[in-house]
């Protein structure tokens, strides 16, 4: 693979960094009003993650007999460590993406420890096949948005997406284990898991004003107890924690739409004070809204 291309499509950009050996970064900016194709050639020595930040990315293999189309906020791992898999892309229109390729060998010496964690390094999957389709977390968009975005003197380009890499990475893989059925009576019945799920839709309907723990344990008929152990099984994570979450990469999509102030889009999760949601938004993401909209 190149050490370094950049190339101008009709309004945007695509770059090719290789940032050290093993590892390069393909990132695109799409942003005419035309698809464009992008093609590269990789071999099979290498792991692809394809993370889509904005609009549509449509993958086509065989010579474009089989294809896959990746929406917004979603990412693409393929491994097929028994034939190349070649880069073979159309960015709709208005669509920015961003590719990690590393090579097998280098993400073994970076899990060396952990390698059964994850399931194509297991001595079981090595020499097989593999594709996963998941969401991208609000921490991983906002990596994601920094590499596609960052102004920095090319001296310290290529550490900075180093850095900006290994975290991605690292984020892709800290996903909280499925809730096990098997291993928690109370949500082997269907009703209870029902009853959490309604929860969830009803925090998120009235994100701006929740209801209390409690209201919302008698509204979907829950003890307080349930509640807490069946929403954290189910989700990985506690009733409010969930929330914040959630509102945070809801207010984070509305300031890169670029419509509204930083008052505006902290009145609409529920803050009514801008002091406020600057400082959850920093506890978030490390980062204000106005330098975070600034990149």
């Amino acid at each position: 693979m190149a050490l370094m291309s950049e190339k101008n499509i009709a309004r945007g950009s695509e770059q090719f960094i290789e940032i050290e050996e093993g590892i390069s970064i393909l990132s695109i900016k799409n942003d005419s009003e035309h698809e464009e194709c992008i093609t590269h050639n990789i071999s099979a020595d290498f792991i692809q993650f394809h993370f889509c930040v904005k609009g549509e990315i449509k993958f086509n293999f065989n010579e474009g007999r089989y294809a896959l189309n990746i929406k917004e906020d979603r990412s693409l791992l393929l491994y097929n460590p028994e034939r190349d898999l070649p880069i073979n892309l159309e960015a709709s229109s208005e669509s920015w993406s961003v590719s990690i390729l590393i090579s097998i060998k280098k993400l073994h010496t970076l899990f060396s420890a952990e390698a059964n964690y994850i399931d194509f390094l297991t001595e079981d999957n090595r020499d097989k096949k593999f594709y996963k389709e998941v969401s991208v977390s609000p921490a991983m968009a906002v990596i994601l948005s920094q590499i596609l975005n960052f102004n920095l003197h090319p001296s310290v380009r290529k550490i900075y997406l180093k850095g900006k890499t290994y975290e991605l990475i690292g984020l892709y893989f800290n996903r909280p284990a499925e809730a096990d059925i098997e291993q928690c009576p109370f949500l082997d019945d269907e009703d209870n898991v029902k009853k959490i799920k309604l929860a969830k839709s009803i925090i998120l309907q009235r994100m701006t004003e929740p209801p209390t723990l409690q209201a919302l344990a008698d509204e979907v008929g829950l003890s307080l107890k349930k509640l807490k152990e069946g929403f954290k099984e189910i989700y990985g994570d506690t009733v409010f924690s969930f929330l914040f979450d959630y509102k945070m990469d809801y207010a984070r999509k509305l300031l890169e739409k670029g419509q509204h102030n930083v008052n505006e889009v902290g009145l609409s999760i529920g803050y009514s004070t801008a002091s406020h949601f600057i400082a959850a938004f920093k506890k978030k993401f490390g980062t204000t809204p106005k330098k975070y909209i600034q990149g």
